[in-house]
């Protein structure tokens, strides 16, 4: 672990800066500036990234002000709840979507994609086990952090219902129903018991792989000088 505030606020800086640039991007801006990308809040990308920027900014803001080495510790739930919505992220694209039938490959290549789902996802995660303290998680960070993607579900299901289920609005330049931005939240091919059952297994696996990073900070030092 890294208590160098140089070293922290170099790290935290990079990372804020290719988050902005990955903000911009995810407006649709670097495709056609006159062309705004108003769906940018259903993709749970955005908003894990979002999160994690957000977590991170606030972490610049504390390293700035402090005048002696010491290890970050802005937002330590925040932090924990950003960092497994973010290796969802990172996963789920990877492993899932970036090879999906009908979409275009090049796609994966643009800034904004290189930026949220290969770039920043480590990174962050990386900063957790690089600048922040061992054997600070609490036992319920874990539990808290599954009513991330929970949540963001009930957001869609929310909008489903103001657009009452119209799943021909799509997004722009796209085939995809803005009220089923991923295939495993879509009620109209997977159905009722098909979205329950992804639902449960992404609330699983991210309490699971929570406590997995919660033995992780117990079997850690709980100080490191650098």
């Amino acid at each position: 672990m890294i208590k160098n505030r140089t070293t922290q606020l170099i790290y935290q800086t990079i990372y804020c800066t290719l988050g902005l640039v990955g903000f911009v991007a995810c407006l649709g801006i670097f495709d056609n500036i006159h062309s705004f990308r108003w769906d940018f809040y259903v993709h749970f990308t955005n908003i894990s990234n979002f999160l994690c920027i957000g977590v991170m900014l606030t972490a610049l803001v504390q390293t700035a002000k402090k005048k002696e080495d010491s290890f970050v510790s802005a937002a330590p739930a925040l932090k924990f709840i950003g960092m497994l919505g973010i290796l969802l992220t990172f996963l789920v694209f990877n492993i899932m979507l970036a090879g999906q039938e009908g979409r275009d490959p090049q796609a994966n290549w643009r800034v904004g994609s290189l930026i949220f789902h290969v770039v920043l996802p480590p990174m962050y995660i990386a900063d957790w086990f690089l600048f922040y303290e061992r054997k600070k998680c609490k036992w319920y960070y874990p539990l808290v952090s599954g009513a991330f993607p929970l949540a963001y579900v009930i957001f869609l299901l929310i909008q489903a219902v103001i657009l009452k289920f119209d799943s021909s609005i799509l997004m722009p330049t796209t085939t995809t129903p803005l009220i089923y931005p991923y295939f495993f939240v879509n009620l109209d091919t997977q159905g009722v018991s098909g979205v329950l059952m992804w639902i449960g297994i992404l609330a699983v696996a991210f309490i699971v792989v929570g406590y997995l990073f919660f033995g992780l900070d117990k079997l850690g030092k709980k100080t490191s000088e650098t």
